[in-house]
Parts: structure tokens; sequence; C-alpha cells
């Protein structure tokens, strides 16, 4: 039996038992690492599972569309040994977090984080949004600025990203589609040649995918996207079909020297199972420059 399911069942049977007695913050069985833990947190009706690892600075990693948190398992394993708190918030909907899902928009999202930043990183963290993710960090850092250090925006499409991407993304996100369907959009939209797509078979929610499509939705990207409080990194996969070449300095021709741009070689979109190392070693040698 896979951990990574067995982690979910485990989470999830505990939510099931505990939630009508939960305090604010409960610690559920460790897992493999005595290091990590699995916190469910109460914030009025929602409830928020995190991942915990690690000790010092907190920061949180988000994950892209219709996945979850458990994507981020070498990078989050890197970041922690680096001397950092790390925390990976499942979305609504995932693992043991749940919470009202009608009107559900970035604003309530973002929310959720800046919960998960009160009750277990000392009120104030750098953010890290894959892909959708960075959606949720960037209203995050409109809505709370005072939680939140810096944003890591990575994989994140260009602001008109080109046709084919969402056709690709709605295939290969499918579990009714064909498998070789749905490799082909893999690595149409998320791998680069030579990285091997088949683990992203799983791990997919897509029956949360229209209502999480409506939340990105609100805000307009418009109210967002040229306006930052935190300073950003745009960490980039160079193979990014989501992200030409010639938008690689959108944002920072709009907001300056708030933005760091890094391009990590031999990735596309997916960066994150594509090139751990060098997505963890970017992230922490850029948080590493900001003040404390």
């Amino acid at each position: 039996m896979p951990l990574r399911w067995f982690d979910r069942q485990l989470c999830a049977a505990a939510v099931g038992v505990l939630a009508l007695s939960l305090p604010a913050c409960t610690s559920l069985a460790p897992l493999r690492d005595p290091a990590r833990q699995r916190v469910l947190l109460t914030e009025g009706p929602v409830r928020i599972d995190v991942i915990v690892e690690g000790r010092g600075p907190a920061v949180v990693l988000l994950p892209s569309s219709q996945r979850d948190s458990e994507d981020f398992d070498d990078v989050a394993a890197r970041i922690a040994a680096a001397g950092f708190k790390v925390l990976r918030p499942q979305l609504r909907g995932m693992g043991g977090s749940a919470g009202p899902m009608h009107a559900l928009s970035l604003h309530v999202l973002a929310a959720d984080v800046a919960a998960t930043v009160r009750q277990l990183g000392d009120g104030r963290a750098v953010l890290v949004g894959h892909a959708f993710g960075h959606f949720v960090a960037r209203v995050a850092d409109l809505d709370h600025p005072q939680e939140v250090r810096g944003v890591v925006i990575a994989g994140g499409a260009a602001r008109t990203f080109p046709a084919g991407m969402a056709e690709s993304l709605r295939i290969a996100s499918d579990p009714t589609q064909p498998r070789e369907a749905r490799l082909r959009g893999l690595r149409h939209a998320f791998f680069a040649p030579g990285h091997d797509p088949e683990p992203w078979l799983v791990g997919w929610h897509p029956a949360l995918g229209e209502a999480y499509r409506r939340a990105g939705a609100v805000p307009a990207k418009d109210q967002w996207w040229p306006v930052s409080h935190a300073p950003l990194l745009d960490l980039q996969g160079a193979d990014d079909p989501w992200r030409p070449p010639a938008s690689r300095n959108e944002l920072k021709d709009v907001l300056g020297d708030k933005v760091t741009v890094q391009v990590i070689p031999d990735a596309s979109h997916a960066l994150f199972p594509e090139q751990p190392a060098a997505v963890a070693q970017a992230i922490v040698a850029w948080i590493n420059t900001l003040p404390p």
C-alpha cells in the first residue's frame, strides 16, 4: 500500500473521529519522519489540515491547480533541512481540510493561509505558490500583508498564457481520459523532455476543479497581478510553455526591484518534481536575502 495513500487515509480518519471535539490546534499522528507531523487547525467553521516539518522561520507551500500539498515532499524536506519551519496547508476538500465551498474565492483561500501563518508560523511567513497556488499567495499578500514576509511565484503562467494550455490541463487531470492522452497532456503542459510524467497520473482532485476554477477568478487578476506589498521571487522553468521566454520579465517590468527573476534550467511547469534540489536551493537562497 503506497505510503502517500496511507497518510491521507490516516488524516481523513482522524478528522472524522475528532471533528466535533478538536481544540484550535490538534497534532495528528506523525508521518514516516518523526519531525514531520500532521496538524489540524480550526478557524471558525473551517478545518485546515497542515503538514508541518522543521524549525525556524516559516515557509508556506501552496499547490497547483487540482493538486494537493503532498506534491512538495522532496522540496519541503530540503527547505526544512536548511533551517525553516515548512507548513503545507491542504486546500479545502483535500486531505482533512474542510469548510464552506459556496462562494469560494481567492480571498477565502488567502484567509485560510493567513490562519495557518497565525497559528503555526508565528504570525509571519514566506509564501511559495506553485502555479495556481501563486494566485492564493498573491491575494494573501494583498489581504494580509502583515503576515507575508515574501512571495515565491513558482511556475507562474504568463499574464496571458498561450492557447492550448488549459485544454492540456483538463485532459491530464481527468482520470476518465485514456492514459496515453493524459500523458501527452502532461508532457505538453507540465514536464520538460527527459522527465517522467507518470507520477502525475495520480494526485489530482478533479471533483473540485470547477469550484477552484470559479475561486481563481475572484478577485479578477487585474486587481492583484500588478500589485505587491512583499518582495517577489519569480521562479520559472526554462521550458515552461505557460511562460514563454518573451514573458520572462513581464512582472518585473511592472513592479521593478520588488521582483527577482530566476530561471531553472531543464524544467517545465511542474518544476517541483522535475528539479527539487535546484528549486529548494533557489528558494532558500532568496529567503536569506530578505529582511527578518
